[in-house]
């Protein structure tokens, strides 16, 4: 197992030329691949450059890129001009969807043993490893996976074998994954390298990916307070190191540790990247370990227009709303239908403020009964962007007109902010 390039400090500022000289001097290192398979994320990992490295491969690999499956997990399928402005340079006939509840197969099981030891004892299920079958019946001596580490809610950092086992993963295993995580806790899990959904994720990588050539890039990058982006990392390799070095960087520069818990925190969407509550509720999950009791959250979502980005999940949003932990376990056990799809259970436990902050969601093209139906307090997107102008605000402190004490968030996706909780 093998490191191929690495290079990041919290100083760090890599260029395109330094992109294209990684990847040359990664495939020098393994050779040129017959056939290769690669593995980015979608449009809501915009700013990971995965997008720009996916180009820089089609451009030195050519014809021996045969296919690009963007991880979607249970997101919708991307559109053509979502794809060109990703991907610039690459033929779209070369990009295949993943449909998450259809074309997967089950690689193996991770014990319940296993399971419950991890997450000591709060789950005791045991976990499908499941990915698109195109990974292991394509017929690639090349498998790219290609993404961007950065605190997350579901498995603490993102990315690497999460871009296989979720990203191109079944119903099964996305919905347990979610769920099991949630149940662990969320405070627990943001930001953390070594989580019981990672370890679960990495016994599976040993045990049933021994004849899968992967291989992984990873970036990481930090966004300052004026909203310039800072490639700060990039890591290239097949093996856990490979990941734990980039999650390590990534907790340097990504987590922002606040002098005070804010009374109020306004997050803003980005309309090219976020149009659902089941992406945009990032502004919460990346808030929380920040905001003060008692406190308030605005989040700022001019093209949200949807709960779930999934019919049925956002069916089930509707229904339920966001609530407790305790509550919707509670519900999972007494109702079929969440029951029958855990990410969803988790997503609303994700999303819920634990009755101990107000969120206000700005919500450009859903309604305030809409708003106010999943529990959360409705914002009117105008007013609150004349108030909150993203395009004057920089990420840090503020005082409102009315002289009242704000942080802004331009975008809560790429990092984590915590601060010592009252």
């Amino acid at each position: 197992m093998t490191i191929y390039f690495e290079t990041g400090s919290e100083s760090t500022s890599l260029t395109s030329d330094d992109l294209r000289s990684a990847l040359h001097e990664t495939f020098q290192k393994i050779g040129a691949p017959k056939k290769a398979l690669l593995l980015p994320p979608d449009h809501t990992r915009l700013f990971s450059r995965a997008g720009e490295i996916t180009s820089l491969c089609y451009e030195m690999l050519g014809d021996a890129i045969a296919d690009i499956m963007p991880a979607l997990g249970t997101h919708s399928p991307m559109k053509p001009a979502q794809l060109d402005h990703m991907f610039p340079g690459v033929p779209l006939d070369l990009f295949r969807p993943h449909r998450w509840r259809d074309d997967v197969v089950t690689l193996g099981t991770v014990p319940a043993e296993f399971v419950s030891n991890v997450t000591g004892g709060l789950y005791d299920r045991p976990w499908q490893a499941q990915v698109n079958k195109l990974l292991r019946d394509g017929g690639h001596d090349l498998i790219f996976s290609i993404g961007q580490v950065v605190p997350h809610e579901v498995i603490g950092m993102a990315n690497y074998n999460k871009n296989i086992f979720v990203g191109t993963g079944g119903a099964e295993g996305i919905n347990e994954s979610h769920y099991l995580s949630a149940v662990y806790g969320i405070e627990q899990t943001l930001g953390q390298a070594n989580t019981p959904l990672r370890q679960i994720l990495n016994y599976a990588q040993d045990q049933f990916c021994r004849e899968m050539p992967l291989l992984y890039a990873l970036t990481v990058i930090q966004q300052m307070p004026d909203g310039a982006l800072h490639t700060r990392g990039l890591y290239i390799g097949d093996d856990h190191e490979t990941f734990f070095k980039a999650a390590d960087l990534s907790y340097r520069v990504n987590i922002t540790h606040l002098e005070k818990p804010p009374q109020h925190i306004v997050a803003y969407l980005d309309p090219n990247e976020f149009k659902s509550t089941w992406l945009g509720n990032k502004a919460i999950y990346r808030t929380r370990l920040a905001i003060a009791d008692g406190g308030r959250l605005t989040v700022l979502g001019p093209a949200v227009e949807e709960f779930g980005e999934d019919h049925e999940i956002d069916r089930l949003i509707r229904r339920y709303g966001y609530l407790t932990k305790k509550e919707i376990v509670d519900l999972v056990r007494d109702n079929e239908d969440l029951a029958a799809n855990p990410s969803a259970a988790a997503h609303l436990v994700h999303g819920s403020s634990e009755n101990r902050f107000e969120v206000v969601y700005a919500a450009g093209k859903l309604s305030a009964d809409e708003i106010r139906s999943v529990n959360y307090t409705p914002g009117d997107i105008n007013e609150l962007m004349q108030r909150y102008n993203p395009e004057t605000l920089t990420d840090g402190w503020h005082k409102d007109a009315d002289g009242n004490e704000f942080y802004f968030i331009q975008n809560p996706a790429l990092g984590l902010w915590q601060a010592a909780l009252s």
